[in-house]
């Protein structure tokens, strides 16, 4: 019998009837396990730091600290920790500062909850994952020519990933860039490996981030 390896997950969220809400909806997935719950950002990277989970969903206005900077204290001593925010807000002070710091994918908690097992999946096979809401407001970033940097991408990324990375802004998934490119989704996942190295990101989303400040995609790029 093979036993299914699980995604395991804390939840940091100061309204413990979410909570609990999201930990049943959780514990009903096969390949999901939460194993820790905090109440503030502080306990959360208190309990990444003991418990080394796979994935932390995380909300942004949390008392002790806040779940920005918890999100940059957790990448910073559990780097490979995947980072989904879940939270009410859609400010564009949070949305930009969080995917800088590393996180995986923004959503507001009007989503469903087969959304968010869709989401959590996702993120942690390396997807980035923006609530639709997130998503135009980082279009319409890209649409503000404000100090945008120019770095030419051939300092670093190869004509294959820089496609790649093209192909990742448009939404495409990772099979779907594999499709796209006919090559396989190992090494499509080599790619993005490749990516993130040489830009010093540890997701997708910085990625997609570090290019659109550099003026490397123009909008015919974006969906």
């Amino acid at each position: 019998m093979v036993t299914l390896n699980k995604i395991r997950i804390i939840l940091a969220d100061d309204h413990i009837i979410l909570r609990q809400g999201t930990r049943q909806l959780l514990d009903n997935e096969s390949d999901m396990e939460v194993v820790g719950e905090a109440s503030n950002g502080y306990e959360a990277v208190q309990l990444v730091s003991e418990l080394k989970p796979d994935l932390v969903i995380i909300d942004v206005a949390m008392p002790r600290m806040n779940g920005i900077e918890a999100t940059k204290k957790i990448k910073q001593i559990a780097p490979s920790t995947t980072i989904l925010v879940l939270t009410g807000y859609d400010y564009d002070e949070y949305i930009f500062n969080l995917l800088e710091i590393g996180a995986a994918g923004y959503l507001l908690k009007d989503v469903s909850g087969d959304e968010l097992v869709g989401a959590i999946r996702a993120v942690y096979n390396g997807e980035p994952v923006l609530h639709p809401t997130v998503m135009k407001k980082l279009i319409d970033r890209c649409k503000t020519p404000v100090a945008k940097q120019t770095e030419t991408p051939a300092e670093g990324l190869s004509d294959r990933e820089m496609e790649v990375l093209k192909l990742a802004i448009s939404g495409k998934s990772n099979k779907d860039i594999a499709e796209t490119l006919t090559i396989s989704l190992r090494t499509v996942q080599a790619h993005m490996r490749g990516i993130f190295n040489k830009l010093g990101v540890g997701s997708r989303s910085e990625a997609i981030i570090y290019g659109l400040k550099r003026d490397w995609f123009s909008l015919k790029d974006i969906p």
